[in-house]
């Protein structure tokens, strides 16, 4: 589903911040085997947002491996705080952005 469909005749950017809004992300932490800790965000809409780039972007800017998968994506390590400092960097709203304790 494209935005244009979504959103009428609105303007791009604007029907992307209203998509960015009606989101709630969280932001989690999974002990995996041997103790690694994973840290998911889910939430995102896949339809809307490239998850693939998003995640690309957020492995190169935490400097840490990760991947993307089944409308979510994981993180290697605890980077919760910092992920949601970036997301709110990119525009989404602080307080639809939920870490998950």
């Amino acid at each position: 589903m494209e935005l244009s469909s979504v959103c009428g005749a609105l303007p791009p950017e604007l029907c992307e911040q209203l998509t960015k809004e009606q989101q709630v992300i969280k932001i989690r932490l999974e002990k995996r085997r041997y103790g690694r800790l994973v840290t998911i965000i889910e939430g995102l809409d896949e339809r809307e947002i490239d998850l693939k780039k998003l995640a690309s972007e957020l492995k190169s800017r935490l400097a840490t491996g990760g991947t993307y998968k089944n409308g979510r994506i994981e993180l290697q390590g605890d980077h919760r705080h910092r992920v949601k400092e970036i997301l709110i960097e990119m525009g989404f709203p602080e307080e639809n952005i939920i870490i998950v304790s």
